[in-house]
C-alpha cells in the first residue's frame, strides 16, 4: 500500500482537532515553554518563507511537549493596515470583509500543515476586544506621560491627501499615485520611547549569547548612546538682524576639534533657514534648492550627493569668536540632535569631502603618525596642536578638560545623547486602531473614557485613496466632550500597526477566558512570560522588536506586567529565496504551500525546509531536493509497513554482531543529535541527516527486530518535523504515539574496537584496529608488532601512548 500523504494527514488532523491536542494545560505548576513565530499580516495566502518560519517553530513546539513541558505555541494576525485599504480601492471590496476573508482562508492553509498551534488562543489585532484593550493602553500611557502631541515634518502627499511612511516614497513621489511628495508640518501623536533609550541600551547584556549579535549590534546602534559637549555657537550682528535668532546649539562627541571648527551646518528645516526663507534674505537660485531638499524625505537626502548653500551669514566661535561661516546642508536632519553641525573637515570624512567640494578651510588640530595627506584624521587618538591651551594634551585628556573648560565659562555643558528619536504613531488611514482622543474646543486634546471603550471604525465608508475616509465621514467623528459633556470631534487618526503587534505577545500569554474583561491577567502572564523562543526574520531586528521591548517596559512600569524583557531567545530564520530574490509577491517569485501539499502532501513541505538549510541561513528553493524529500517519505513508508505485525523483543548488546551493533550506535547517535539539536543549536538539518543514516545503517545491518526499535527511536525523533506520519507509523508498528523522551543506553556507545596510528619518530607507518577490552601494555605490542620491520637494528628509545589515538615509538 503505497504512501498517501493527503489522507495520513486529513486524519491526524482531526484527531487532533477533536482531541485539542494542543491546548496549553492551565496547572501553572508544570514546567513551561512558550513558543512563538511573529504572527503574519493576513494577506490571503502564505508561501513558503511563511512555512519555514512556521515550522521552525512548530518543531520546537512539539519537541517540548514530548519533554513534559506545559507548551503555549499561538498563532494570530497582524491585521490592520494599508494593504487592506489598497486592496479595497483595487477589487472594490471592504477592507474587513477582504482582511477577515484572508484570515479565514490563511487559518486553513496553516492548520493543513499540521501546525500545533492553540485553537483557542487565535486572535486578530483588528479584533473590536483587542482594539478596547489597546486604546486602554495608549490612555494609561498617556495618563503617565509616555504619550504626547506635537508637531513634526511628515512626508505629505497633497493629491492623496495623507501622510506617507519612508517606504512609501519613491524617487520623491507617491508609490501611489506617483504625484510629488512634500515635506509638511503636521500635529500627531509620539510615545515616549526615548524614556526607556538608556534601560533598552543597557538591557541588551541581559540578552547576549540569547539573542544573535547581529541584532544586538543593530540595536545599540539604532538607540545611539554617545557622551559629549553640548554648547552654543553665538550669531554676529548682522547675521542676527537677517535670521532674528542670536544663538544655536550644536551637540559633539568630540570636543577635542572644538578649535577645527572651519563652518557650521544646518538642517534645511532649522529655525535660522525658515527665517531667512520667510524674510526673502536669500538669492532665488538658493531658495528653490533649498526647498526642493527641504521636500526630499531623510532615504532620499542619505542617498544623494553632499549638498549645501552658504547662507551669506556667519557664527562667532565659542573661544577664539572666529567669525564661521553658515551653510544649510541635506546631510543635516531636523530631527536629529538640534539641527546643526559644527563641522571639522580635518577630522571628520563627511565634513571633509564637503569642504573640498564647496572649498572650505581645513584645519588641523590632531597630530599623529597615523595621520595621512590628503584625507581626514578621524581616529579618537592624537595630540592636540592648534587648540591654545590645550595643545599636546592626548585626544582622551582633552575631550575632558575642553567640556569642563566649557562648563566653568558657562559656555555649554556634558551631556548624553541618543540617535533614538521618539515613535510617531498617527496615521491618516481609515483601516487601523482609531486613537481614543477627543478635540473638543473648551478643554482642548482630551482622552476618552476607559468606560466607552472600544472606540470601533464605522462600516459604512468608501474608500478612495483621496485623504482620511474617517475624517470624510458625516457622522462617525461627532462625539460629546468626556470631560465637560458638550460637543466635540473624535480624533480621526489611527495607530501606527507597529503598536499593535507590540504587545500581541502578552495578550497570547494571557488567560482566554479573560480576554473579554482585562488586557492581560496577571496569573497567567506571570507564568507563561518571557516568551521562551521567539522565532521570525532579521528585518524586524530593530523596530518590531525595539518597540516590543519598550512596551514590556511600560507595561510593566503601568502594573500589567512583571518582567523586563519580552522574549529570553531569539531565533532569526533565513529568508527563503528563489531566482536568486527573496520569495515574495511583488517578485512574482512566490511557492505556495497548497501547491505542495497537492502534490506532495504537508510532511514534505515541512521536511524540505527544515533538511535544506540550518534555520539561521539562508534557503534556496530546490524542486529537485523537494521531490527528494518526498521520496525519503515513501522509502520511509514502505520500509515500516513491512515491519507491521512484528513484536519489538529486547535486544542484548552483546550478541549483536559488528553490522548490528554500527547500526544501533547509529540510531541512538541521532537520539543524541536530537537532544543538542533542539536544546542548542536548533540545526534540525543536522538532525534529518542523522535519522537518514541510521536507517541506511538499519537496512544494511538487516535485523527485523533491531530495524523495529531503530524505527521506534526515530520517528519519535521526527514527529516535531514530519508529525503525520510519524503519528500514523506509530501507530501501525507499536499501536500508539511513543513520543516521549527517548532514554539513552549508554552500552551502545561503547565500541569493542578503534583505530589507531603507528608512527616512528613522528612518521605514521601503520593504522591497527584494536580490540577496546586490550590494556595499554597489549596496545603497544600489537603497534610494535605492526612495524616490526622499521624498528630491525635500530634502538628503541621511547613509546609514547596516546589514548585511542597514537603510539609513537622514538628510535635511534
Amino acid at each position: 500500500m503505497g504512501y498517501k500523504a493527503k489522507d495520513i494527514e486529513k486524519k491526524w488532523q482531526e484527531i487532533w482537532l477533536k482531541n485539542k491536542a494542543f491546548e496549553p494545560s492551565k496547572d501553572y505548576t508544570k514546567p513551561k515553554k512558550y513558543i512563538l513565530s511573529m504572527f503574519p499580516y493576513p494577506s490571503g495566502r502564505i508561501h513558503m518563507g511563511h512555512v519555514r518560519n512556521y515550522t521552525i517553530g512548530d518543531a520546537l513546539a512539539r519537541h517540548y511537549r514530548k519533554m513534559g513541558y506545559n507548551v503555549l505555541h499561538p498563532i494570530g494576525f497582524d491585521s490592520f493596515g494599508m494593504p487592506a485599504e489598497n486592496a479595497a480601492i483595487t477589487h472594490k471590496i471592504h477592507p474587513k470583509i477582504w482582511t477577515y476573508d484572508n484570515i479565514d482562508y490563511m487559518k486553513k492553509e496553516l492548520f493543513s500543515l499540521g501546525f500545533s498551534f492553540s485553537r483557542k488562543k487565535i486572535l486578530a489585532t483588528s479584533d473590536p476586544i483587542y482594539t478596547k484593550f489597546e486604546q486602554e493602553i495608549f490612555i494609561k500611557m498617556l495618563e503617565k506621560g509616555l504619550v504626547y502631541t506635537k508637531e513634526a515634518l511628515v512626508n505629505w502627499c497633497e493629491t492623496d491627501q495623507t501622510v506617507l511612511a519612508n517606504e512609501q516614497v519613491e524617487d520623491g513621489k507617491c508609490w501611489r499615485c506617483g504625484h510629488e511628495v512634500i515635506q509638511k508640518k503636521m500635529p500627531g501623536y509620539y510615545v515616549k520611547i526615548t524614556a526607556y533609550a538608556e534601560e533598552l541600551l543597557k538591557d541588551l547584556k541581559k540578552l547576549e549569547n540569547k539573542w544573535p549579535n547581529q541584532v544586538l549590534i543593530m540595536q545599540e546602534n539604532w538607540i545611539g548612546k554617545s557622551l559629549g559637549l553640548e554648547l552654543a555657537f553665538e550669531l554676529d550682528e548682522e547675521a542676527k538682524k537677517q535670521s532674528f535668532v542670536d544663538k544655536f546649539e550644536v551637540f559633539t562627541t568630540r570636543a577635542d576639534t572644538i578649535y577645527g571648527v572651519s563652518y557650521v551646518a544646518l538642517a534645511p528645516e532649522h529655525e535660522i533657514v525658515a527665517n531667512l526663507l520667510k524674510n526673502n534674505a536669500l538669492d532665488e537660485k538658493t531658495t528653490q534648492a533649498i526647498k526642493t531638499i527641504q521636500n526630499q524625505s531623510p532615504k532620499q537626502r542619505q542617498m544623494n550627493d553632499k549638498e549645501g548653500y552658504f547662507l551669506g551669514i556667519y557664527a562667532l566661535h565659542p573661544l577664539t569668536k572666529e567669525k564661521i561661516p553658515i551653510w544649510v546642508a541635506n546631510f543635516v536632519l531636523a530631527d536629529y540632535g538640534s539641527g546643526a553641525v559644527m563641522a571639522v573637515p580635518a577630522h571628520d570624512e563627511r565634513d571633509y569631502d564637503f569642504a573640498l567640494k564647496y572649498g572650505l578651510e581645513i584645519k588641523k588640530v590632531i597630530s599623529s603618525k597615523d595621520a595621512k595627506e590628503n584625507e581626514a584624521y578621524t581616529q579618537k587618538n592624537g595630540i592636540l596642536i592648534n587648540s591654545d591651551i590645550f595643545n599636546n594634551l592626548e585626544c582622551n585628556e582633552a575631550r575632558a578638560k575642553i567640556i569642563a573648560h566649557f562648563e566653568k565659562l558657562g559656555l555649554g555643558k556634558s551631556v548624553i545623547n541618543y540617535k533614538l528619536r521618539d515613535w510617531g504613531v498617527s496615521r491618516q488611514r481609515y483601516w487601523g486602531c482609531p486613537i481614543p482622543m477627543v478635540h473638543c474646543k473648551d478643554c482642548g486634546i482630551v482622552s476618552e473614557k476607559i468606560e466607552n471603550l472600544p472606540i470601533t471604525l464605522p462600516e459604512d465608508i468608501v474608500i478612495t485613496g483621496e485623504g482620511n475616509p474617517l475624517e470624510k465621514h458625516p457622522t462617525w467623528k461627532l462625539c460629546k466632550c468626556p470631560k465637560c459633556g458638550k460637543d466635540a470631534l473624535r480624533e480621526t487618526d489611527t495607530l501606527d500597526t507597529f503598536f499593535e503587534s507590540s504587545w500581541y505577545y502578552a495578550r497570547f500569554a494571557s488567560d482566554e477566558d479573560t480576554w473579554q474583561e482585562v488586557a492581560l491577567d496577571k496569573q497567567s502572564t506571570e507564568y507563561w512570560l518571557g516568551v521562551d523562543q521567539y522565532i521570525g526574520g532579521i528585518e524586524h531586528a530593530i523596530l518590531h522588536l525595539l518597540y516590543a521591548r519598550f512596551f514590556q517596559k511600560a507595561l510593566r512600569d503601568l502594573g500589567y506586567l512583571k518582567n523586563d524583557e519580552p522574549f529570553d531567545q531569539l531565533l532569526t530564520q533565513g529568508m527563503v529565496l528563489k531566482d536568486g530574490r527573496k520569495m515574495s509577491k511583488s517578485w512574482g517569485n512566490v511557492v505556495e504551500p497548497d501547491f505542495i501539499i497537492n502534490l506532495y502532501g504537508a510532511d514534505t513541505a515541512r521536511l524540505f525546509t527544515l533538511f535544506a538549510a540550518p534555520p539561521a541561513k539562508e534557503l534556496d528553493w530546490n524542486d529537485d531536493a523537494l521531490e527528494g524529500a518526498y521520496r525519503f517519505l515513501c522509502r520511509l513508508w514502505d520500509r515500516a509497513l513491512k515491519l507491521e505485525g512484528k513484536k519489538l523483543e529486547s535486544i542484548v548488546q552483546e550478541k549483536l554482531n559488528k553490522e548490528e551493533k554500527y547500526a544501533r550506535l547509529k540510531v541512538f547517535e541521532a537520539a543524541k543529535k536530537g537532544e543538542e539539536v533542539f536544546e542548542k543549536s536548533f540545526a534540525l538539518n543536522t538532525l534529518i541527516a542523522a535519522c537518514m543514516e541510521a536507517l541506511n545503517a538499519l537496512n544494511a545491518a538487516k535485523n527485523e527486530n533491531l530495524e523495529l526499535e531503530g524505527f521506534y527511536i526515530i520517528l519519535n525523533l521526527l514527529e516535531p518535523i514530519v508529525p503525520h506520519i510519524a503519528y500514523e507509523l506509530s501507530n501501525r508498528l507499536f499501536g500508539c504515539e511513543n513520543f516521549q523522551k527517548i532514554k539513552l543506553i549508554d552500552e551502545v556507545f561503547i565500541k569493542d574496537s578503534f583505530s589507531i596510528g603507528v608512527s616512528i619518530n613522528g612518521k605514521k607507518r601503520a593504522e591497527l584496529e584494536i580490540n577496546a577490552h586490550l590494556s595499554q601494555d597489549e596496545i603497544i605490542n600489537e603497534a610494535k608488532q605492526s612495524v616490526k620491520k622499521w624498528l630491525e637494528g635500530k634502538e628503541l628509545l621511547k613509546e609514547i601512548y596516546v589514548e585511542k589515538k597514537l603510539v609513537n615509538l622514538v628510535v635511534k
